[in-house]
């Protein structure tokens, strides 16, 4: 229910951003995801939660979606993807940090106390966002009115650059969520990996996914953004066909799966953020908000799609891992390079 709303709230969020400014729309999420936080640790029942969880992933997504518009408010071309990728490094925190904490409140504090813990942080969040400038121009405001704004869709909707990059990125996410349905299962029921083993082995895969972003920075200095993402897709490619082998023949146990499966998901580094950057470049700045929003809906609809795929295919093996990454890595690879070199 959290990714669902995530995913689609942020179709509304880009047109909106587009025509009102990026700072008003943030601070309107961030008192639905307060709101939602707040209705999800007064629930009573599991339905309530699911409910409310909804409107807390529909406040979240704004602040997501709308940082990648405000990027490229500020920066343009390759430096738009090398932002991006800052950007996305310090978001990889949180998913190293969130379990954690949230962890120990559970044990301390008990469940409620995690959304408690939530709203705390919404507060804050929303005093932090008063601190920064607005970032959209007002001179850049072309779209009109609201519906303009949402009728933008449409024509990226022809737009073959922005598409192939929104289908890299989501073929890609497909892969990924798929990596965090199956790999304990795959890892910890399968090979018999201890719980706090897996821990580590997750984490290494933010690790890889936090040192390639700050590698991506560094290349795009010498490289163009659809080079980069290319060789990323290559070695994702690569890397889902070596965990799909592992997993139907069992060669090497155990790390026959977790080897190529670090280098699958540490590509993230140079997949997403130029597949980002280059869809943000292909539109004027006055649809920065609506690019983000449709690249960003189509990651994670793709997630969606592969943690349901793994989950409706099981089998009892790591097979459904297997192929899952081996047809995300290999249709982003065709994905990005059927793209044309177009600067």
């Amino acid at each position: 229910a959290y990714l669902v709303g995530f995913s689609l709230g942020q179709l509304f969020w880009g047109p909106v951003g587009d025509r009102f400014g990026r700072k008003g729309p943030i601070g309107v999420g961030i008192l639905l995801f307060i709101t939602g936080s707040i209705g999800c640790a007064l629930a009573r029942s599991a339905v309530d939660i699911v409910g409310w969880r909804v409107v807390q992933a529909l406040g979240a997504c704004a602040g997501v979606v709308l940082s990648r518009a405000m990027v490229r408010d500020l920066y343009g071309g390759e430096r738009a993807a090398q932002m991006l990728s800052t950007l996305i490094t310090v978001m990889a925190v949180a998913p190293l940090i969130g379990p954690l904490l949230g962890g120990q409140i559970l044990v301390h504090a008990g469940w409620r106390a995690i959304f408690w813990a939530l709203v705390a942080i919404g507060v804050a969040t929303a005093a932090g966002v008063t601190t920064i400038p607005e970032t959209y121009r007002p001179d850049l405001q072309a779209v009109g009115s609201l519906r303009a704004a949402f009728g933008g869709y449409g024509v990226l909707l022809r737009n073959r650059r922005i598409m192939v990059c929104a289908a890299t990125g989501g073929l890609y996410y497909f892969g990924i969520y798929a990596y965090i349905a199956a790999s304990p299962f795959a890892f910890i029921t399968y090979h018999q990996v201890p719980a706090t083993l897996y821990g580590a082995l997750f984490a290494s895969g933010i690790a890889g996914i936090m040192t390639m972003n700050m590698v991506n920075v560094r290349l795009l200095r010498r490289f163009d953004g659809l080079s980069v993402m290319r060789a990323g897709t290559a070695v994702a490619a690569l890397g889902g066909l070596g965990v799909a082998l592992a997993a139907r023949s069992g060669f090497g146990g155990l790390w026959g799966l977790v080897v190529p499966s670090f280098f699958f998901v540490s590509m993230s580094g140079l997949i997403v953020a130029n597949a980002i950057g280059r869809a943000l470049s292909a539109a004027p700045p006055s649809q920065a908000g609506t690019v983000a929003a449709l690249i960003g809906a189509t990651q994670y609809g793709g997630g969606i799609a592969g943690s349901a795929a793994v989950g409706a295919y099981a089998d009892g093996t790591p097979w459904p891992l297997g192929w899952a990454l081996c047809i995300a890595g290999g249709g982003a690879a065709i994905a990005a390079w059927s793209q044309r070199n177009m600067g």
